[in-house]
């Protein structure tokens, strides 16, 4: 087995107590193999079920023992058949024994490969409610010993995850059981995470594993004598959606070897001589600068380009209040000292408890490696390890610079007159609903934590991509109620609190503006007030009534209400398509451009929306044939011009993989626009 592929044995709980869990474990190990079949193709699953009535393995065989452990599915490259083990998961009526069930894991993995130097997990899911049975010799603390020994000699890990709701009494059976699981961690052979919700056991178990790899190893440079060894790791990253691919199926059904990629070959020609195709050599990138185009070779761009020496240099320190948490861009990174360096480590940790003790950070000047073409700066806050065998370490932010700051000032409330402070009544109702919708109340565990939250869309995603592959025209599914809980608010929540809701919608009561009258030169009739109560609450609470067509008060609000309807494939495209007839008209029905404004809002968000929904050639294509028919009208090629001057072009490859549009051609397709309206 090669080193980059990982063999993983589900060890699943189904005892009495998971029942009511069963359907969790089921979608988050469902989860982690449709990522599998995605990114990890040639990955070995098996899967345990423990707490069964039945007693299926080859330990029961050979030794007796290991009761109620049955081995579902053998360790096998993940497939289908893999996820079928899965599907209607028993109920079992024995008590779970997790220690039994760790050893039967155990002997699979060493049996399928032996060892060599795979990567081998095990990933266990209980509620740890029920009491093991005693070891023929020693105690449970010894087993797990020599069960840890077993597990470093062949380099195997183990993930656990103890599923308790809250509410649940803890007594001496689940102290003793999770005092077992923490020693295995004490032993540095397991990780144990403890969840109380559904919605944080799919966060729990990490479905997809990032090798960690480093983005920097070298000197950290406080000085030309003072220099300390350290690696960068990224700390956070944002998860992509997979990357959609164009494959081809032209190959006969019986080549197992064809490739099914599709080749895209571009041709250049003169717009003078359309049939003639310009050779890259004779082809040069031009910018734009004023009315002219200033031609600059690559030759000339590669020696305008800063080429700094790789390294970290420590510039100073500065106060941590000095730098607001809005400056920090991009992803997080870790500084380590280098594994293994004594002086590094103790150097790292000098310096990191030194800058706690002063409330200080640092500021770096970073090129993470040789001929990087820009240099980032940043700040380096100290991290202090609370763990006695990890080293205290550093994360570091990408500062940003004067032109990467947007500043919008806004006026303080304190210097609004009093008419329009908020009264002691309103500011109760507003205080009120901040503690109702705490996820951090007293007594009880955070919800939504980062750590066990998954990203509802990439769930989604790869629930309905495996349905595709089962079903090509099926639309959609439901919003998973686990996965609803993480975009909305808690519907018991807000049923329960929803008198204070409305006392908060009865202290924002909405009133007649005396200086509106009607067309008529009559006073307005006032609404009915409980109209404009529940307005007020709308404006929190918004409704999800499906929004069938684009308005003019708010064009570009109904549009993006109508793509997040998504109750069938074509909600979408309706959307898009809404968007395209209410632009064209505004383009066509603009008097001396007094619609372009709001013409140009539309194009940015219809523009931003193919780019997202990965339909860069609606966007193309439109832009392409409106001006086509409209290019003879002096308005509409202003009109154009003032897309080019804001940058909206053309959606090119580098903005969306499906697009066949170069960044060069997306450029020249403006400025044939200012040709032709010279």
């Amino acid at each position: 087995m090669a080193r980059n592929k990982e063999g993983l044995v589900l060890l699943l709980d189904v005892g009495p107590t998971m029942h009511r869990a069963l359907q969790e474990v089921k979608n988050v190990c469902t989860t982690l193999l449709r990522k599998k079949l995605v990114f990890h193709r040639s990955d070995e699953v098996g899967v345990v079920l423990f707490g069964t009535k039945e007693t299926h393995n080859d330990l029961a065989r050979e030794l007796g023992g290991y009761k109620h452990v049955l081995v579902k599915h053998d360790i096998k490259v993940v497939d289908e058949e893999t996820k079928d083990a899965l599907e209607n998961l028993p109920r079992g009526t024995a008590p779970g024994d997790f220690l039994d069930a760790i050893v039967v894991g155990l002997d699979m993995l060493i049996k399928r490969f032996g060892d060599t130097k795979a990567k081998q997990r095990l990933c266990l899911i209980t509620d740890a409610q029920h009491l093991l049975r005693d070891p023929p010799q020693g105690t449970k603390e010894d087993q797990v010993d020599t069960i840890a020994d077993q597990m470093k000699k062949h380099d195997i890990k183990m993930d656990c995850i103890v599923f308790r709701e809250s509410g649940v009494q803890h007594n001496s059976v689940m102290d003793e059981n999770d005092r077992l699981l923490y020693h295995f961690r004490d032993r540095s052979v397991a990780k144990v995470v403890q969840v109380d919700t559904p919605t944080a056991l799919l966060g729990a178990l990490k479905t997809r594993n990032v090798l960690p790899v480093t983005i920097f190893r070298g000197d950290l440079e406080v000085s030309s004598t003072f220099k300390i060894k350290v690696w960068a790791y990224k700390k956070t990253s944002e998860e992509k959606f997979p990357t959609l691919k164009k494959y081809s199926d032209k190959a006969p059904p019986s080549d197992q070897f064809a490739s099914h990629e599709v080749k895209v070959d571009y041709e250049y020609k003169s717009i003078l001589e359309p049939d003639t195709v310009v050779p890259p050599d004779q082809r040069i990138k031009g910018y734009l600068y004023g009315p002219q185009v200033v031609p600059i070779s690559s030759a000339e761009w590669e020696a305008v380009k800063f080429k700094p020496e790789k390294g970290v240099k420590l510039l100073g320190f500065a106060d941590r209040s000095s730098i607001p948490r809005s400056y920090f861009m991009k992803d997080v990174n870790s500084f380590v000292p280098e594994p293994g360096n004594t002086k590094a480590i103790v150097a790292v940790s000098a310096l990191a408890r030194a800058m706690q003790e002063m409330n200080k950070v640092a500021i770096l000047r970073c090129v993470w490696r040789q001929n990087q073409a820009n240099v980032a700066f940043g700040v380096l806050t100290p991290n202090i390890s609370s763990v006695n065998n990890v080293p205290d370490s550093f994360y570091f932010n990408i500062l940003p610079f004067a032109e990467d700051i947007r500043d919008f000032p806004f006026r303080s409330f304190s210097s609004l007159p009093p008419s329009s402070q908020p009264t002691e009544e309103q500011q109760e109702a507003a205080d009120n609903l901040v503690k109702m919708l705490d996820l951090a109340p007293p007594g009880r565990e955070e919800i939504l934590r980062p750590d066990f939250t998954p990203n509802p869309m990439l769930e989604r995603f790869y629930s309905y991509l495996d349905l595709k592959s089962k079903q090509p025209d099926a639309n959609p599914p439901p919003l998973d109620s686990c996965l609803r809980r993480i975009t909305e608010p808690d519907p018991d929540v807000i049923n329960y609190r929803a008198p204070l809701i409305q006392n908060l919608g009865k202290s924002f009561e909405l009133k007649e503006n005396p200086k509106a009258t009607a067309a008529d030169g009559q006073a307005k009739k006032p609404e009915d007030p409980y109209a404009e109560k529940a307005r007020a609450i709308e404006v929190l609470f918004p409704s999800t009534e499906k929004v069938g067509k684009i308005g003019d008060v708010n064009p570009v609000k109904d549009f993006e209400a109508m793509l997040a309807e998504r109750s069938s494939s074509i909600w979408v495209q309706k959307a898009i398509e809404e968007m395209k007839k209410y632009t064209t008209n505004l383009v066509q029905n603009s008097l001396q451009g007094d619609y372009y404004e709001k013409a140009l809002e539309c194009f940015v968000a219809l523009r931003k929306a193919c780019i997202i929904e990965q339909e860069p050639e609606e966007y193309n294509q439109f832009v392409t044939k409106l001006y086509e028919r409209l290019k003879k009208v002096d308005d509409v090629v202003k009109f154009f011009q003032l897309l080019s001057s804001k940058n909206v072009l053309l959606i090119c490859k580098e903005e969306a993989p499906d697009s066949d549009v170069t960044e060069e051609m997306a450029r020249s397709f403006f400025m044939k626009t200012e040709i032709s309206s010279e």
